[in-house]
């Protein structure tokens, strides 16, 4: 027990520190933190550093604990669907729905479309022996997913939060991820039905009664008990009440567990269901939401980075089939987000501004792509495909839109600029 348990504190030790200097370091080139953590994960894995120092990787990756660290990725998701779930600003609906509806539809339709094509295209060099529907529906899914939190760090960064540009695109992410959740799964349930209708059917009944559930009667009761919750504690929650949100949350996975779709869905539900609780969202985020930004998504990212192998990209066909994908997935969403952006009313600067922070993949994309990967229909190639997809989708959206308001205002950006600088000089 003890020397795995050394084992897990020195894994532990290793992903956090490196998560941090990866984030500051990303920081300072005008990408955000969470940025940083994604590379570490990939750069840290068998690609780069398993790669060219093999012996050292063995030993602090030691794969004797691996499944612990899968278990932590997994809670650690629940955890952070959950917060996410809260952080969801539906009311935007009501001044920008119409908006925000048309550039959401353009930038989730259209790049699924390209992706059931692209899937026909990659599926006789690296998915044979794979279902082909699976393939098919997870790539499309994976092409047509937009990463919200980073959106709304790159919008915060940029003090566009506040703007009707920004909260037309966060709305419109927000529409994105949840169509997108509701997508994938529908994906799993149809998936893990190993393709048989009445069984894909009675899942996805059970999964529209699990919503309904929590919508007409876990909702109104919550609501009941968030409001005798802070009529006593207004400063900070306590740890029974805590205890009970977490409760909650593991008990809401627990169903969707069972239903045949993953727990983490269960997690972003019993957000989703309080999302209008603003100030309870604050008190539970001061609590929760630090420890798992700190310790459970770095290690999501490097569980991430450890399934990402370079060595599975067998020779010149495939890397040019990994450069097609980069290429369709921004065509696939910044083009129709651009042209969506134009027709609701926007510039031709806002509108290219659109389609730049609708390509951010980021975190949703290694969600869906762990999700695929773990139910076999996304080989090792195609994960280490669209991993890279979704970083360079990621990393391109801050310098893009950087430029983007130098060009429609050059005195903001000098402006923004010196700020950034003077906040860099203040943290060193």
């Amino acid at each position: 027990m003890e020397q795995t348990l050394i084992s897990v504190i020195l894994q532990l030790t290793f992903i956090i520190v490196t998560a941090r200097i990866f984030a500051a370091f990303f920081k300072k080139l005008g990408q955000p933190g969470v940025c940083g953590e994604m590379g570490a994960g990939l750069i840290l894995g068998p690609s780069l550093f398993g790669r060219f120092f093999p012996h050292l990787f063995q030993h602090i990756f030691n794969p004797s604990v691996s499944l612990v660290f899968t278990m932590f990725s997994q809670v650690g998701l629940v955890l952070l669907l959950f917060l996410l779930g809260m952080d969801f600003e539906f009311h935007h609906l009501r001044t920008h729905g119409r908006k925000a509806l048309l550039v959401a539809v353009s930038a989730m339709a259209v790049p699924f479309a390209l992706g059931l094509f692209l899937a026909r295209l990659l599926f006789p060099f690296v998915a044979q022996g794979i279902s082909f529907l699976g393939f098919s529906l997870f790539v499309a899914t994976a092409l047509s997913i937009t990463a919200l939190p980073i959106l709304g760090i790159i919008l915060i960064d940029f003090n566009l939060n506040r703007t009707e540009f920004g909260v037309i695109a966060i709305t419109s992410a927000a529409l994105m991820d949840v169509v997108g959740w509701i997508v994938l799964a529908t994906v799993s349930a149809v998936v893990r039905s190993t393709s048989q209708p009445w069984l894909a059917a009675r899942m996805l009944l059970e999964v529209l009664g699990f919503g309904a559930m929590m919508v007409l009667v876990v909702r109104p009761l919550a609501k009941r008990w968030v409001r005798y919750v802070l009529q006593r504690e207004r400063q900070q929650v306590s740890i029974a009440t805590l205890a009970i949100v977490l409760a909650l949350v593991f008990a809401s996975s627990l169903v969707t567990s069972w239903i045949g779709i993953f727990s983490i869905f269960g997690g972003f539900t019993m957000g989703a269901i309080l999302f209008d609780e603003h100030e309870f969202r604050r008190l539970v985020s001061l609590r929760l939401e630090g420890f798992v930004r700190a310790f459970f998504v770095p290690i999501f990212f490097m569980y991430t980075g450890l399934r990402t192998d370079v060595g599975s990209m067998g020779g010149p066909v495939i890397w040019k089939l990994c450069l097609l994908v980069i290429v369709v997935a921004i065509v696939a969403k910044a083009v129709p987000s651009v042209i969506a952006g134009r027709i609701s009313g926007l510039s031709w600067n806002d509108s290219f501004s659109m389609g730049v922070l609708m390509n951010t993949r980021g975190l949703m994309e290694l969600i869906v792509l762990n999700i695929g990967y773990d139910l076999g229909v996304v080989p090792k190639s195609v994960f280490f495909m669209f991993v890279v997809m979704a970083l360079v989708t990621t990393y391109m959206a801050a310098p893009l839109l950087r430029r983007s308001l130098a060009y429609a205002n050059p005195a903001k950006s000098l402006m923004f600029e010196a700020e950034k600088t003077e906040e860099l000089s203040i943290a060193n």
